[in-house]
């Protein structure tokens, strides 16, 4: 199966940590290379044990409805129930039962994204304690016509295998699939905390050409791991029809699955899309901290930091990591934390709202600049950093908002980069700013440049150390725009 996390870091910890599974594969997204795609699974990666998870780190949650798979089971040795129930109740996870379904022991807990999460005991091996789950033990499908979406599904492989209260169950010889009447229940949504699809296994791609032939509007795909064909079911369930082979062992060695990023053939594999993608450690491995701070973050640490920090603040409609790659290149070896704006207008991200085009909400700028201060301090603290070493790059709305907080909290902010900047305080107010160093990027043919002169103004008047520059651009960024902040930035 395959669902969607807003918290990379927890998901490792949860499925990883918790569960016991291996990370046999990490990928960028095969339809979108910025979606990091985690399996998990057995160490060898095998069919029948692999739940994968789409990344869309601080995403938005979804709602589970009909048509969605609702419910992940794992099987693990049936005398193994307390065990379980003992470790989760020592890591502070709700729990429900145990209790029985259709004769098994069930204990149900969620993950850290709200999957339901159950673990049912069965009479498979008992390896000791601790261990993971030993396979998958299917999955329940929420349908709003629970016969249709069962009548579909008999003709993978699956027969009856009775009902009990409102769930009919349907078996293979490997799992089951159970299928819960929610006739009159909202329809699903999807986002993060939702699992967007459940795969079931081919023996090779000729079954799948055999059931493409019997099916309408499919797609068949390669995956290189497998072969897949997507279909709905007629509840409106997403159902994959995935080949065993060749397997997660086809692009990196068996003893190694999971170690390195791979990127699918038809994307180029180059350092701006390794920036966009979350990172994350694996359970016992040194990370960094993370706090309740008030900004959605990014922080992507290279390999060789020489200890100074770039702080991000996007455009408007922008991300926390779409300065990312620019901010590489400027500062190859320092840290970069991107924050995404809190204010939105017409659906996209901004750090403060906009009244007109050259207008804007006095209050909301000090409210979110106040935000933004409490974040400083937390994040100095909390990833320590040197804050004589971080350097605030802001582009367009996001150049405006730091501006905005030197005025408003001077001494906060020490070294900068504004590209495309202009002042939006109304009034200005006084402020002693000696010791700050700035660097201005006004386009040549930009729109909004006339309005840049003020801000320098201001910043020079303020005691400011300012280094203002025009670039052959209009509010666009360009190469010249790279070149200009690289050289500043290596001489400070």
């Amino acid at each position: 199966m395959t669902a969607v996390t807003r918290d990379v870091q927890a998901n490792v910890d949860f499925w990883m940590g918790f569960l016991g599974l291996s990370l046999v594969k990490q990928t960028a997204g095969f339809e979108d290379a910025q979606q990091l795609h985690l399996f998990y699974g057995d160490p060898a990666g095998s069919p029948g044990s692999l739940v994968s998870f789409l990344v869309w780190q601080d995403g938005a949650p979804g709602r589970v409805g009909h048509g969605q798979v609702a419910e992940i089971a794992l099987a693990i040795p049936r005398g193994r129930i307390g065990d379980w129930l003992t470790r989760a109740m020592q890591r502070g996870l709700r729990i429900e039962g145990p209790g029985r379904e259709f004769s098994a022991p069930v204990l149900r807990l969620k993950d850290p994204d709200g999957i339901i999460v159950k673990l049912v005991g069965g009479d498979g091996p008992d390896t000791g304690w601790p261990a993971p789950p030993l396979r998958l033990q299917g999955v329940t499908i929420w349908s709003e016509d629970a016969a249709a979406t069962a009548g579909f599904l008999t003709r993978f492989g699956y027969r009856s295998g009775g009902t009990e209260d409102a769930v009919t169950r349907l078996v293979s010889d490997h799992d089951v699939l159970d299928i819960r009447d929610t006739r009159g229940f909202v329809p699903g949504i999807p986002g993060t905390g939702v699992i967007d699809h459940v795969a079931l296994r081919m023996p090779d791609a000729a079954m799948i050409e055999a059931h493409r032939a019997r099916l309408s509007d499919v797609t068949v795909h390669d995956r290189l791991y497998f072969t897949s064909l997507y279909t709905r079911e007629p509840a409106n369930t997403l159902i994959e029809l995935a080949t065993d082979g060749p397997g997660m062992a086809v692009d990196e060695p068996a003893e190694a699955l999971g170690r390195t990023l791979r990127v699918p053939s038809h994307f180029t594999d180059d350092v701006d899309l390794r920036l966009r993608l979350p990172q994350f450690a694996r359970p016992g491995e040194e990370r960094r901290p993370m706090r309740d701070l008030p900004f959605v973050r990014r922080i992507h640490a290279p390999e060789q930091a020489d200890g100074s920090t770039v702080l991000l603040l996007h455009g408007t409609g922008g991300s926390e990591t779409d300065l990312m790659p620019l901010a590489h290149r400027i500062a190859p070896r320092a840290t970069l934390l991107g924050l995404r704006g809190r204010s939105t207008e017409e659906g996209v991200a901004r750090f403060f709202r906009r009244l007109s085009m050259t207008s804007f909400d006095q209050k909301d700028i000090r409210s979110e600049a106040a935000a933004f201060a409490a974040f400083w301090e937390g994040a100095m603290s909390a990833y320590d950093l040197d804050p004589r070493r971080v350097t605030v790059l802001g582009y367009s709305n996001g150049a405006n908002f730091a501006g905005a907080v030197m005025a408003l909290h001077p001494g906060l902010i020490r070294r900068a980069i504004l590209m495309r900047p202009m002042l939006v305080l109304d009034p200005v107010p006084a402020a002693e700013l000696t010791g700050l160093r700035v660097l201005t990027l006004e386009g040549a043919r930009d729109p909004y440049g006339q309005y840049a002169s003020a801000l320098n103004d201001w910043l020079t008047a303020s005691g400011a150390e300012l280094e203002a520059h025009v670039v052959a651009a209009g509010h666009e960024l360009a190469a010249e725009d790279l070149s200009v902040a690289s050289e500043w930035m290596q001489r400070l």
